[in-house]
């Protein structure tokens, strides 16, 4: 049916995939989105938004117990907090997304989306019909990552949390052991143990927190654990849970012969692309993903480049902002190869995943990174420097409370005289991630931010004090 044709089919209504046919429709196409699930993604239900609603309070508590003349009167009120996440995830109901989705304008189809070859979705519909879809220009998937859960004997069965859980909490468990080190395991190790999760306990496999940062930033993220009450076990692994009945506790054992007790157990040891039963093997490509794609997102070893893959499915960066990202390039792409334009643009590939991907911990202190750290710049070939400097004796940190504790480190090109990387951790410093970006993927010289005045009295003479320890 000519109803069922259009320009761009996007499968996935997640944020990425909303951008793409977005960005597709702003350049003349027609397009039509598939989604099985919300409207909206995981970002919006179960990782970052409702994430950062549980960390928000945590932050606040940190600010407030370091400036005199202010006090916490009790502890932080699990009930409001949970109440203000279900309000920030629209209590799980994606009306007004769907109707964002039509408005741009584009169809919206509820239902499981599978290639079914060349320019073709078969979308599984909720009554149990199929509705066969065709494309003119091209398919776009966006599928995003499922939680990965580690092969531990019992774990599987103990029907662990994984960030939908964490996030979707109704009642926080007095005792909660999370397994990881990254993102997720410490954003929601944080919140629940701040909203009543007295007894967390965190395993973490190699020696330190956030192991893709500077080991700096994980030290100071430890710190602030152990002060908090959470136990933080370095070079300790599961290695088999026991949860006899389905609401009773559950028992992990670890790799040193100690047992551990909780009401809940949480996995946050990474995520993999969502490409089973998707039917990428009618595209001719491996079922398994990640979806190689060019810098255009155009998926590659697919003839006649009809398949292109954003975000998650594609192993670049499993960020929803750089997945936007890669939303805008190709559905600018896909506009203009599809009228006939240039799609040779600087704005139509993709340097920002290799060269200026920033990344946030929302916990207390926040930790960000943009670009290389100074082990992989050494790694690529480049000849570095890197600074550091004690974000604490900057005069605009010393006001913004007693025991300001943070620290900030620039990783120079010394060839070229340019950022290749920053990392900052301290208490609110995701407010300087942004001029850090606009440096590292600028390659502003070092001579002229020289010349970009930092306000005093702010945290942002930072800069200053760090291109002074350069030697400027």
């Amino acid at each position: 049916m000519d109803d069922d044709v259009f320009d761009v089919i996007v499968i996935g209504a997640g944020p990425v995939g909303e951008t793409a046919a977005g960005r597709a429709v702003r350049g003349g196409l027609t397009a039509a989105v598939v989604e099985e699930r919300l409207a909206g993604g995981e970002c919006a239900y179960y990782a970052c938004i409702p994430s950062k609603a549980l960390l928000r309070p945590v932050g606040l508590a940190g600010e407030v117990r370091r400036v005199p003349g202010l006090e916490l009167r009790g502890p932080i009120d699990a009930a409001k907090v949970l109440a203000r996440r279900d309000e920030a995830v629209s209590h799980l109901d994606d009306d007004g997304q769907v109707r964002w989705i039509e408005n741009l304008p584009a169809t919206f189809v509820r239902g499981r989306g599978r290639l079914a070859g060349p320019l073709r979705v078969d979308v599984a519909t909720p009554d149990g019909g199929t509705r066969a879809l065709r494309a003119r220009h091209a398919v776009v998937v966006a599928t995003g990552s499922d939680p990965l859960i580690p092969g531990v004997p019992g774990l599987r069965e103990a029907s662990p949390w994984t960030n939908r859980e964490a996030t979707g909490v109704q009642q926080v468990p007095k005792r909660l052991v999370v397994i990881g080190g990254g993102a997720v395991a410490c954003e929601m190790a944080q919140a629940l143990h701040a909203l009543g999760a007295l007894e967390t306990t965190v395993l973490v496999r190699g020696d330190r927190l956030l192991a893709r940062f500077e080991p700096f930033a994980g030290e100071l993220l430890a710190r602030s654990f152990r002060e908090s009450g959470i136990d933080l076990r370095f070079g300790r692994s599961p290695v088999a849970v026991e949860r006899p009945l389905p609401d009773g506790p559950v028992t992990v054992r670890t790799d040193d012969g100690a047992e551990i007790e909780a009401d809940e157990i949480m996995v946050g040891t990474g995520r993999r692309p969502a490409v089973g039963d998707i039917g990428l093997e009618t595209a001719g490509l491996d079922t398994h993903g990640p979806i190689e794609v060019d810098a255009s997102m155009r998926a590659t070893g697919v003839p006649d480049g009809w398949l292109y893959a954003v975000g998650d499915v594609n192993g670049l960066n499993l960020l929803t902002h750089m997945g936007k990202y890669q939303a805008r390039v190709c559905g600018d792409v896909i506009a203009a190869r599809a009228r006939g334009l240039p799609d040779d643009r600087p704005s139509m590939r993709d340097t920002a995943d290799h060269q200026g991907a920033p990344q946030v911990i929302f916990t207390d202190p926040q930790v960000w990174a943009v670009g290389r750290t100074e082990a992989q710049a050494r790694s690529g070939g480049f000849r570095v420097r890197a600074v550091e400097y004690d974000i604490g004796a900057v005069a605009g940190a010393y006001l913004q409370g007693e025991d300001y504790t943070g620290r900030a480190e620039l990783v120079v090109d010394e060839d070229r005289r340019v950022l290749l990387g920053a990392t900052f951790a301290g208490p609110g410093v995701v407010d300087h991630l942004h001029a850090a970006t606009v440096a590292v993927t600028g390659e502003v010289p070092l001579d002229r931010l020289w010349h970009a005045v930092p306000a005093f009295p702010t945290v942002s003479e930072v800069w200053l004090r760090l291109l002074e320890e350069y030697g400027l």
